[in-house]
C-alpha cells in the first residue's frame, strides 16, 4: 500500500545527463531525502547490461535485485516529507507503471549526440538500449495514457540557467525552492551508489551545475547510426518540455 504522507519524485532520465547533479541539487534541501538509481540492480540482474556495465557484480551484491520490492520501498514510508529518487528510464524493464501515479515523474533528457559521446567514453559499444531514448518517449506515452503527473525537462536548459529553472520546477511540483539547491560540496557524496566511482568523476569535481559550454552535436563516424536512431525519439520528448 502506498503511504500518503509524503510526496515523491521520480526522476526518470538517460545515462551521462545531468541527473546526478539534479540529485545532489535535490539531496540540498531540509525536507528532502534522496535515493540513487534503486531499479539499477534490477536492470542489471534482467537484462545483458551486466556483461559489460564497469563493477556489476558488485553493484547487484550491494542492492535489492527484485523490482517489486524496490518499487515497494518506493511506496512505503520515508524520513522527510519530500522523496527523490534518481532512475533510467531504461531500468525499468517490464515492471507495473501503475505506481507511477503516485508520484511527480520528471523525464530528464539531452542532446543524443552529447549522451553518446559521453557514455561512449565508458562503455565503447553503447546501443539504443543503453542510451534509454527510446525507453523515455515510451515512458512518456505511458505516463500520458495513464494520467500521471509528469513533467519534461531539458538538461542543457537546466545548466543555462539553474536557479530559474529549478524555480519553475519546484513550483510545477508543489514544494517551496531553496537556494540551498544550487551548490553542493565536492567529493563523494553519502547518497551516491556503489557505482559512483565508475562513473561520477565529473560530479564529484563540481560544487554546482556549473557554466554551460555549447558542444558539438555531432558523433563519431562510427556512433551516426545510434544516433539517427535516437534523434525522433528526442525530438518527441523536447517537444513535451513545458518548463
Amino acid at each position: 500500500m502506498t503511504d500518503t504522507s509524503c510526496k515523491r519524485i521520480c526522476l526518470w532520465s538517460g545515462p551521462r545527463n545531468i541527473s546526478t547533479a539534479l540529485m545532489y541539487s535535490f539531496a540540498q534541501r531540509p525536507d528532502t531525502q534522496v535515493y540513487d538509481e534503486p531499479l539499477y540492480g534490477y536492470y542489471l540482474k534482467t537484462t545483458n547490461a551486466k556483461e559489460y556495465h564497469p563493477g556489476a557484480e558488485e553493484v547487484m551484491a550491494d542492492m535489492e535485485c527484485d523490482g517489486l520490492k524496490v518499487i515497494e520501498m518506493m511506496m512505503g514510508a520515508h524520513e522527510k516529507p519530500v522523496v527523490f529518487f534518481k532512475n533510467m528510464g531504461h531500468h525499468l524493464g517490464d515492471l507495473d507503471r501503475s505506481f507511477m501515479l503516485n508520484a511527480v515523474n520528471l523525464i530528464l533528457t539531452r542532446h543524443p549526440a552529447q549522451v553518446i559521446t559521453s557514455f561512449a567514453k565508458e562503455i565503447p559499444n553503447p546501443s539504443l538500449l543503453d542510451v534509454g531514448f527510446r525507453a523515455q518517449a515510451e515512458l512518456l506515452d505511458e505516463l500520458n495514457e495513464m494520467g500521471a503527473e509528469t513533467l519534461v525537462a531539458d538538461s542543457n536548459a537546466i545548466v543555462q540557467n539553474p536557479e530559474s529553472y529549478l524555480m519553475r520546477l519546484c513550483q510545477r511540483i508543489g514544494i517551496p525552492f531553496y537556494k540551498e539547491m544550487l551548490h553542493w560540496n565536492a567529493g563523494p557524496r553519502p547518497e551516491d551508489g556503489i557505482w559512483a566511482k565508475h562513473w561520477y568523476k565529473n560530479v564529484h569535481a563540481s560544487t554546482g551545475f556549473g557554466a554551460y559550454v555549447d558542444k558539438p552535436l555531432t558523433v563519431e563516424p562510427r556512433l551516426e547510426a545510434l544516433l539517427n536512431e535516437c534523434i525522433p525519439y528526442y525530438n518527441k520528448l523536447i517537444r513535451a518540455s513545458v518548463l
